[in-house]
């Protein structure tokens, strides 16, 4: 028997806090939430306030058990779940489930994993706010009403076991839309003019000083009369103008920036960043890591100053205090700091270690000075025309924080950025132009969102909190709404001019643009369904409305609404809209029309089918003819893609030729481009193999390949069994049986089983399943 109990969500956290409590002391975890909306009829009283039914959790009723046993012999429970509106509702809950009375419950919080702060918490216990808990309820009635009420809208007009959410489904059309511009985007070309010209060093030495033309032409014809101008011309220094500037911190990091920098600077992906961040506030290494407040408490900012003046100096401190600018900023006291600043590295995993490190070095960047900067910028006139030439270069005259710490951007093109240091030159200084170059340059098309850039925007548009952000982006991927991946750039032409001793070269260069590392693609599904939103529930995919219910979950958390008034001013209206969508709408596949195809005069369409977009060629007909199908290509979409491109799909399935007498062909499956041999079926290799172009050669390889990698698997045979096979697996050996498979023991040596031995773990194997009756 313990006299108290400490309730938590994790092991980890439990593990270290138990580190700063004395025996008296008893840490143990609920895993999370331990209670969640019942799955059948909503699990909310429609008719009753809309009050939710709550139902233990299966997976918990062991630990709730435990929990209930342990708190009936302590004489104090104390729950520490986190600080914000789901640790607040997860604190709730247990004092519900566990009945706790209270006389003998205490909630205390924190915002960071230490002794001092676990004391302070104990010696400062408060009640549970009810405030908090409404909010967090509110969001998951709204979500589970949004969810439940137009998801089988969906599957009777667009297409079964689709789903829709109320953060998700704006997330998605931001991504749509952008997309949509994309498409709709037409490039312009103009030529970009740069120099090299040479002038001596302090010894005398000759030095390149590299320059752009400030203007832009339109067209070739304007770019090379201006380099056939510069034959005769005659180019001098016109002015050099020396700025001082200065660069400022970025503030300390948020959930939000956290989550873009670990993608530009470490590559995580927002759920990665959530993830490690969470094991390193466990661990007592970082401070809570979903919060918008930049605010640093006056213990790290002193910390701070000492660390920076013992390791750089005096003159490289500056003390700063930031200010929170997001609208409706909550949930937070602090920004994600270390724990303890004084610690440049922590122990853990790679990942663990990288993301402290930034998170160590923001924090230390922040209380420091500015750095000092001197810009140049020499203008170069040309004797026959008004267009100048310009360099630019920066000196750092004192790095201040950039010696700890630099800021990345969303911005691929820095090269405004990356100014160099310059040549010494002189006002009205005669220069030699060594060689003047006319390059066409394309406009660019609008980015596509990365995981952190939409994030950011999502920020911006107030949709969201910082709990949020990477479970809706996690949300819209697992859904099949939107594909991250990376895409090939496309080959394109361009025109470059080059003067060189007076000479006009042009030469038609080729390079390639556009290729994609780790974009948000919309999938053929995910812009149907959205079009479907936008049409008939125009208010749920409205940036502004969803951003207005954010505020009002703000007021709830302050005490300054109530909870089911929200929602009901949400629902009245909301489910009029439901039952009109359902009478009103019409059943859509995203069909489009492309044309005939002019060998057979059959109708060529492209739609949404049960796996996914998919082009038809002809129709059922009275003679039972029947239609033919073929899946898009990756790349594809059902609005851009061509009849000309449709007709080559039904190129599949292919005959390669013969390999052992037996045919080879290639065709694309439910999952994916394969070649057949001998009713066998051999994967394509992704991203190497199109089955659109493969030959003989290669098919023969892929099937070798297989057939080795089957050899390797295959442990023991049985003739009298021949269905009977022992294999090698991912997880290890197994036995495969009538297209069933038992897991071996481990430790077990499989190549010594008999026959006998496999068939007694088959029986003891686990039971099929009695399928229910719908």
């Amino acid at each position: 028997m313990h006299d108290n109990l400490v309730i938590v969500e994790s092991p980890a956290k439990a593990k270290t806090i138990e580190r700063f409590l004395g025996k008296e002391y008893f840490v143990t975890s609920s895993m999370g939430h331990i209670r969640d909306l019942e799955k059948k009829d909503f699990g909310i009283d429609m008719e009753n306030n809309y009050q939710p039914k709550y139902i233990v959790s299966p997976d918990k009723k062991k630990i709730v058990a435990e929990l209930k046993k342990h708190a009936k012999e302590a004489k104090m429970v104390w729950i520490a779940s986190d600080e914000d509106r789901e640790g607040e509702a997860i604190a709730w809950h247990l004092k519900e489930v566990l009945k706790l009375k209270p006389e003998k419950t205490r909630r205390i919080v924190f915002h960071e994993i230490t002794k001092e702060a676990i004391l302070k918490a104990i010696a400062n216990p408060r009640p549970i706010d009810e405030n908090l808990v409404n909010a967090q309820q509110a969001r998951r009635v709204l979500d589970r009403i949004v969810g439940f009420e137009v998801s089988p809208v969906l599957w009777k007009k667009v297409k079964p076991s689709l789903s829709a959410g109320r953060v998700q489904s704006v997330a998605v059309r931001l991504i749509v839309e952008r997309e949509r511009e994309i498409m709709n985007f037409e490039s312009q070309s103009n030529f970009r003019v740069t120099a090299v010209f040479l002038v001596p060093d302090k010894n005398g030495n000759p030095v390149e000083l590299k320059a752009d033309l400030k203007k832009r032409f339109e067209t070739k014809e304007q770019a090379k009369a201006f380099l056939e101008k510069c034959k005769t011309a005659e180019f001098s220094i016109a002015d050099i103008v020396t700025k001082p500037s200065k660069r400022t911190p970025a503030a300390p990091f948020t959930t939000s920036t956290l989550q873009q920098e670990a993608s530009r600077k470490l590559g995580f992906s927002v759920s990665q960043t959530m993830s490690v961040a969470q094991r390193l506030y466990e661990a007592g290494k970082i401070t809570y890591m979903r919060t918008d407040s930049v605010n640093l408490s006056s213990l790290a900012i002193n910390t701070a100053k000492n660390k920076i003046i013992e390791s750089l100096g005096e003159k490289y401190h500056k003390l700063r205090q930031y200010k929170t600018k997001s609208k409706g900023a909550q949930e937070a006291h602090e920004a994600i700091r270390p724990s303890y600043i004084d610690q440049e590295e922590v122990s853990g995993s790679n990942q663990e270690k990288r993301l402290y490190e930034l998170i160590w070095k923001r924090t230390i960047a922040s209380q420091m000075a500015d750095a000092e900067l001197e810009r140049t910028t020499i203008n170069i006139a040309v004797s026959n025309s008004p267009e100048l030439f310009q360099a630019t270069g920066e000196v750092i005259k004192f790095d201040g924080f950039l010696r700890v710490y630099m800021e990345s951007t969303d911005n691929e093109d820095e090269s405004d950025e990356n100014a160099s240091l310059l040549p010494p030159v002189k006002e009205k200084q005669a220069l030699r132009a060594e060689l003047v170059e006319a390059t066409e340059r394309f406009t660019q098309r609008p980015p596509r969102y990365t995981e952190a850039s939409l994030v950011k925007k999502l920020e911006e548009q107030g949709i969201g909190r910082p709990s949020t952000y990477a479970p809706t982006i996690t949300t819209v991927q697992n859904r099949g709404y939107v594909v991250k991946e990376d895409r090939p750039g496309v080959e394109r032409q361009f025109v470059q001019m080059s003067l060189v001793d007076n000479q006009l070269k042009e030469a038609v260069k080729t390079e390639i643009t556009g290729a994609e590392r780790s974009k948000l693609f919309p999938t053929d599904i995910g812009m149907v369904v959205n079009d479907f939103l936008i049409k008939y529930f125009d208010k749920i995919m409205d940036y502004r409305f969803t951003a207005k219910v954010e505020v009002e979950f703000d007021e709830v958390a302050d005490g300054n609404r109530v909870w089911s008034e929200v929602i009901d001013e949400f629902y009245k209206p909301f489910h009029e809209n439901v039952e009109n969508a359902l009478e009103v709408s019409e059943r859509t596949n995203g069909e489009r029309i492309l044309g005939d195809d002019p060998k057979t005069g059959k109708p060529v369409s492209v739609k949404i089918g049960r796996y996914g977009p998919l082009a038809q060629l002809g129709e059922t007909t009275e003679e039972g003819e029947k239609p033919q199908f073929a899946s898009l290509r990756s790349g594809q979409h059902l609005e851009t893609i061509t009849l000309e491109d449709a007709l080559d799909l039904f190129k599949l399935p292919r005959d390669l030729g013969e390999y052992e007498d037996k045919k080879v062909s290639v065709a694309i499956g439910r999952f994916g481009p394969y070649v057949r041999h001998d009713n066998k079926f051999v994967s394509l290799e992704k991203n190497v193999d199109d089955p659109y172009t493969i030959e003989l050669d290669r098919a023969i390889e892929l099937i070798e390949a297989k057939r080795e990698k089957d050899r390797k698997a295959l442990i023991k045979t049985f003739d009298e069994e021949p269905e009977l096979r022992i294999l090698n697996g991912r997880w290890g050996p197994y036995i495969s049986y009538k297209k069933k498979n038992y897991r071996i023991a481990k430790g077990t040596e499989a190549e010594k089983l008999s026959l006998e031995d496999c068939m007694k773990i088959i029986e003891a194997g686990p039971k099929p399943k009695q399928k229910k009756k719908k």
